[in-house]
């Protein structure tokens, strides 16, 4: 069974950094895709970014320059720098791995940057 967790998150004033990780365990797979997503209350959850096995990286708009996702194979993690971080970045970040069978799932870590 494949498990998602999670850590990093905290809280933040604008302008400051936050790292997250994502290790997936109870699994050798070498997954294709891992990604992170955000979510607000009242909110869809939402794309933050994404990266594949050829390092091939994609991110939400408002995130560019700023968000930097990367992998680990070996370890079979993922993580998200996230620089210059503001108001609106905050959010519960979620890490996915999508698969054919199913969509895997963190557990959540919460993100709040505020003065």
């Amino acid at each position: 069974q494949v498990q998602l967790v999670e850590s990093g998150g905290g809280w933040v004033q604008p302008g400051g950094s936050l790292r997250l990780s994502c290790e997936a365990r109870g699994t050798r797979s070498t997954f294709n895709v891992m990604a992170w997503y955000r979510q607000t209350p009242g909110k869809e959850r939402e794309l933050v970014a994404g990266i594949t096995t050829g390092a091939e990286r994609n991110y939400h708009d408002s995130v560019k320059g700023r968000f930097t996702i990367s992998r680990d194979k070996i370890k079979n993690t993922s993580y998200l720098q996230m620089n210059n971080l503001k108001p609106e970045d905050t959010a519960v970040y979620y890490c996915n791995i999508p698969t054919v069978r199913q969509s895997y799932w963190g557990q959540g870590t919460q993100v709040t940057v505020s003065s």
